[in-house]
């Protein structure tokens, strides 16, 4: 299909290309929709939109479904899961087209799964992947400026999200019978006998675009809130005058430490009790770093309530999570420092990466980063650089993804901003092309007790370069590699 897409892009001229890409897109999307033999409405769908957190909220989401016994696959921009099976997602493309999600889907139906957790993106729903995937949950984690070149506004890319919402109201409805496999009733007397999916939205009720997309229409609508929001809103300016009345579920009592996070969970109302426990609150011990980590959860929380989990249930499912795969990963290969790496790459998400990192015991810390090429987010470089300038001892900058940019001008971009924020060239700052010698620089400058921090990437498996080329990397197989040679 790829082959077939780049011969029509060198016959047909680039603007009658980009003309009927639209039309291209959606008719591929129904087309893996037929030849799939519609896979979506055979399952209970969960999709998870926002900025920040998807990955991360949709391995909470479907660890904590399997945890109770159902079978469950996912896609993710660092994962995928065809219930069976679990492998890294080597694509560098998170809701990927050409047919795959929909084979994956059906691979899903084949395996006997009765859930399956979408990571979807705006640029997904920009190119209809959406379209033709029957919805049950839609969950939205959080908003705030990026892909902005991409999207050409803010307001776009929020419409470009909203249009997954919009999307809900069109998706049939789903009976699932008492192992909440999804049937097809051929009478109302099967209707009565099992039970109607309702079309759910779970969302952030602390981000100020929570109304935008809680007021498209569901059958249910859950709001998540936290008091750690609460704390800083006078701080960081949120609006919090929300006017949608879905039923809340609050996060409090957060505590993060070096070895975890917990939290407490409180329905705010008895709507979601549950015979089982009879419980309105539950306090839970994530093996997962950073107050953000507590946050993330509640997705989980509000689709585990949707689907009928009991609090005792979602408690134990979250609690069991170990981690997750490039973020916050720990790299021990039996040095006396340690060394993370962290798929964080948008100002925001370092910031907050760096509130959690600071948690852990440590003398000094060595980031290296870079940011991407391709017009993503150029205002962006500046700004991570002088956040690494400002929270960090050490700062090495390098490639990242530069797609069809000088990477050395990114590299410059980025480093302007930790040069204003007191950086000295070759004396505290480093800038490295290639990416191994810039992580072997970082690892060479660690002491006893520091922390060399790598963002970016997580577990991404390419670096992509100019003319569509993607060369083959993974940050955390570098930083072993050359661990190897220091501890050997």
């Amino acid at each position: 299909m790829e082959k077939l897409k780049r011969k029509i892009k060198k016959i047909l001229p680039r603007k009658f290309f980009r003309a009927l890409q639209p039309a291209y897109h959606f008719i591929l999307s129904w087309l893996s929709n037929i030849v799939f033999s519609r896979p979506s409405q055979r399952l209970v769908v969960i999709g998870v939109t926002g900025t920040t957190g998807k990955t991360s909220s949709v391995v909470l989401i479907a660890k904590t479904l399997a945890s109770t016994g159902y079978k469950v696959g996912y896609t993710s921009t660092a994962m995928f899961c065809d219930g069976d099976r679990e492998w890294i997602n080597d694509k560098k493309m998170t809701m990927i087209g050409g047919f795959f999600t929909s084979r994956l889907l059906r691979r899903m139906v084949k395996n006997k799964c009765q859930y399956a957790v979408i990571e979807t993106t705006s640029e997904g729903i920009r190119q209809f992947r959406h379209r033709f995937i029957n919805y049950d949950v839609l969950v939205f984690t959080g908003l705030y400026p990026e892909h902005i070149e991409s999207h050409g506004s803010f307001e776009n890319y929020k419409k470009a999200k909203g249009e997954l919402f919009a999307h809900l109201k069109r998706c049939r409805t789903k009976y699932v019978n008492d192992k909440k496999f999804v049937e097809r009733p051929q009478s109302q007397l099967q209707k009565l006998n099992w039970q109607r999916v309702k079309k759910t939205i779970v969302a952030n009720y602390d981000d100020e675009n929570a109304d935008y997309f809680l007021n498209f229409w569901a059958e249910l609508k859950i709001g998540y809130t936290s008091e750690i929001f609460h704390e800083k809103s006078e701080e960081i300016g949120l609006n919090e005058n929300i006017k949608s009345n879905p039923e809340l579920i609050k996060c409090a009592n957060v505590k993060a430490d070096a070895f975890g996070t917990g939290f407490d969970v409180i329905l705010d109302s008895d709507f979601f009790v549950s015979a089982e426990d009879n419980l309105n609150s539950a306090h839970i011990d994530l093996k997962l770093l950073g107050d953000f980590s507590a946050v993330n959860s509640m997705t989980a929380v509000g689709v585990g309530l949707s689907q009928g989990l009991s609090l005792t249930q979602i408690k134990t499912g979250l609690e069991k999570i170990k981690g997750i795969m490039g973020r916050l990963e720990m790299i021990n290969a039996g040095q006396n420092f340690s060394v993370v790496v962290d798929y964080a790459f948008e100002p925001k998400a370092v910031a907050k990466l760096y509130e959690t990192v600071k948690l852990l015991p440590h003398n000094k810390i060595i980031h290296v980063l870079g940011s991407a090429g391709g017009g993503r987010d150029r205002s962006r470089r500046p700004v991570l650089g002088q956040l690494a300038g400002e929270n960090a001892d050490y700062v090495v900058i390098t490639n990242e993804d530069p797609y069809d940019e000088d990477p050395m001008v990114i590299i410059s971009e980025v480093a302007f901003g930790a040069e204003k924020a007191g950086k000295k060239a070759n004396i505290n700052l480093f800038k490295i092309l290639d990416r191994q010698e810039a992580i072997k620089k970082a690892l060479k400058l660690a002491k006893e007790g520091d922390i060399v921090l790598i963002t970016g990437k997580g577990s991404e498996q390419a670096i992509c370069g100019a003319n569509g080329q993607k060369i083959s990397w993974d940050d955390r197989t570098a930083a072993r590699e050359e661990l190897a040679k220091i501890c050997g």
